[in-house]
């Protein structure tokens, strides 16, 4: 007989500092970097990064938790004149619904409507955890990375 899966519980708190370790390790996983069309930083980057993410007011950052463990972080930021929103999942933590509970939390904390998400086109879970937030897809975009490769990404609003 199989045992159930029991899906975690999960949180959000503010971030920490002595968070940062964890999401440095996190960022540098190659493949969610590959699955986040995004670059590692190295940790003179990373920790400059999130110091002027910290710093800015107008950033709204938490860390998820699942299960009281740190699982990731969700995020909110003003670019121009959009109003965007971003999370970076553990991959040891993929597949278990936390980026989705995640994303609903923070929803109920970042109230600023309409919020957008940029996401990899490759990248089906994250499409489906907006989706299922009810996000809904506004455009698509491709361009190339500074290492010569094309982007195709896809541009969600709630």
């Amino acid at each position: 007989m199989n045992t159930p899966v029991i899906p975690p519980r999960v949180s959000l708190r503010e971030v920490r500092p002595g968070d940062l370790p964890i999401l440095f390790e996190h960022q540098r996983d190659p493949e969610g970097a590959r699955m986040a069309a995004f670059k590692s930083r190295d940790r003179d980057a990373f920790l400059a990064h999130w110091a002027k993410i910290m710093a800015n007011p107008a950033c709204a950052t938490r860390v998820i938790l699942a299960d009281g463990i740190v699982a990731g972080n969700i995020g909110a930021w003003t670019d121009g004149a959009e109003r965007l929103v971003g999370y970076w999942i553990a991959r040891e933590c993929w597949g278990r619904g936390i980026a989705s509970a995640a994303l609903v939390l923070f929803l109920g904390y970042e109230t600023t409507r309409p919020l957008t998400a940029c996401v990899a086109k490759h990248n089906l879970a994250s499409i489906r955890v907006l989706q299922k937030a009810g996000f809904t897809l506004v455009r698509e975009d491709a361009f190339d990375l500074p290492d010569g490769t094309k982007l195709e990404e896809l541009v969600f609003r709630l």
